[in-house]
């Protein structure tokens, strides 16, 4: 087979110097030779004609944009010829224009890579609509489509690309070209490859491909430490009178979230049926979690009732508080933030108040695994975290049996006393 392809294939990388564009640049031009037929196509990259090295195909010179130029082009070049043995190795032959339209992606089927993401995001946007899904999370799935075909047309060359090639080789690639290319952190690099794994999901059940190439991909989101407040710091914003009357609202939805654990999404779309009377007669929030649809059920205290029955009759709709943006939330919780001067090492924004809600409840002694009830996490793990990152809930934990070691120390520090005097 080998001996075939060298003696039928050939890819000539050369300059359309007819066409030079006006920085005096020319078009470099891809010639595919099969058993003798050519087929030309546009590599999409333009150098300086005088820095063309003929013989070899490439640019001369060591610059970063030579080395830049000759790192696409081998990128191409290795592209190609797998192209031409996969289609050796699956179709038993291979023509110049089915390379070239493979390569070109030109006359790919709609169950493409883009087209069945593209297909998803207009499936979630409906949902969107209805209520089931967050608008947030369809617009880090709009986020994601546009770094993927970006990524495509600018490692590949293309416009859109088949199911079949989506490997563990391409994730891993587009994992780099988030983290280099798009200067992404790691848990952002997480997040941003879920769609993907989502839509990898999509194409083996429709049958595009068998296997799903992330099982040979490894990536898991890293603990950061998590922005909360101390119990104290809920009391003084409590009782804190905002300089600008516009922060008020925004104060008493963060407050309410810090004695619920909900989310900004979560308690936007509260409503009125959602507050229950329930076995023991206390007042609660019986309501699923929109992020991630698991049960949250949160027993009313009297502050979180209070500010219930602050905004009674103002909104429509059955919901319970008028809810501004999450943009407008952060910008006037850092503005409360100051008022309060309240220092924290992280920046505080409305999802703090969830996170205090977990270390607070948690601190006055709340079992973990009622926390995760309230809190709708799905494993108690992710509640877990809430234990790791204060030390109040260890001073706390050790007051409750410092006193039965009280005899033994007292006994230790007569002896100690006894060698002294002695």
């Amino acid at each position: 087979m080998e001996t075939v392809k060298r003696s039928t294939f050939k890819l000539l990388l050369y300059l359309k110097k007819n066409e030079p564009k006006k920085n005096g640049n020319v078009p470099v031009m891809g010639r595919i030779t099969i058993d003798g037929v050519p087929k030309t196509f546009a590599t999409k990259l333009e150098i300086d004609p005088d820095s063309w090295d003929l013989k070899h195909g490439r640019v001369l010179g060591k610059s970063s944009l030579a080395l830049s130029t000759n790192q696409k082009l081998d990128r191409l070049r290795v592209r190609i010829n797998k192209i031409y043995e996969d289609m050796l190795k699956d179709e038993g032959f291979a023509t110049a224009q089915k390379v070239k339209l493979s390569f070109l992606g030109v006359g790919v089927m709609e169950d493409s890579l883009l087209n069945v993401f593209k297909k998803n995001n207009e499936d979630f946007e409906k949902m969107v609509s209805q209520g089931e899904r967050s608008q947030s999370t369809y617009y880090k799935y709009k986020i994601v489509y546009n770094h993927l075909k970006e990524f495509i047309t600018c490692r590949y060359y293309r416009d859109d690309m088949a199911f079949r090639e989506l490997t563990c080789d391409f994730i891993r690639e587009f994992d780099l070209f988030l983290r280099v290319d798009k200067g992404c952190a790691h848990n952002t690099v997480w997040v941003y490859t879920m769609p993907l794994y989502r839509v990898a999901e999509i194409a083996i059940k429709n049958g595009l491909i068998r296997k799903n190439p992330f099982e040979d991909y490894e990536i898991s989101m890293k603990e950061n430490d998590r922005s909360y407040l101390l119990k104290e710091h809920v009391e003084a914003l409590l009782f804190h009178t905002p300089t600008n009357v516009k922060y008020e609202l925004v104060k008493d939805l963060f407050i309410f979230s810090c004695f619920t654990g909900l989310s900004y999404i979560d308690i936007k779309k509260l409503k009125k049926s959602n507050i229950q009377s329930f076995f023991d007669g206390h007042q609660w929030i019986i309501s699923r979690r929109q992020k991630s649809d698991v049960a949250s059920n949160v027993r009313l205290m009297e502050i979180p009732k209070k500010l219930i029955e602050k905004y009674a009759g103002i909104t429509r709709n059955d919901f319970i508080f008028p809810v501004p943006t999450n943009k407008i939330c952060n910008s006037y919780i850092d503005k409360l933030i100051q008022e309060v001067e309240i220092t924290t090492e992280q920046k505080v924004t409305f999802h703090t108040a969830r996170h205090t809600f977990g270390t607070m409840f948690l601190t006055e002694g709340v079992p973990l695994e009622s926390l995760s009830k309230m809190m709708g996490h799905k494993n108690i793990s992710t509640t877990q975290i809430y234990a790791k990152i204060t030390s109040q809930k260890i001073s706390k934990d050790m007051d409750l049996v410092s006193h039965k070691f009280q005899s033994m120390e007292r006994a230790f520090l007569a002896t100690k006393e006894e060698l002294v005097v002695g």
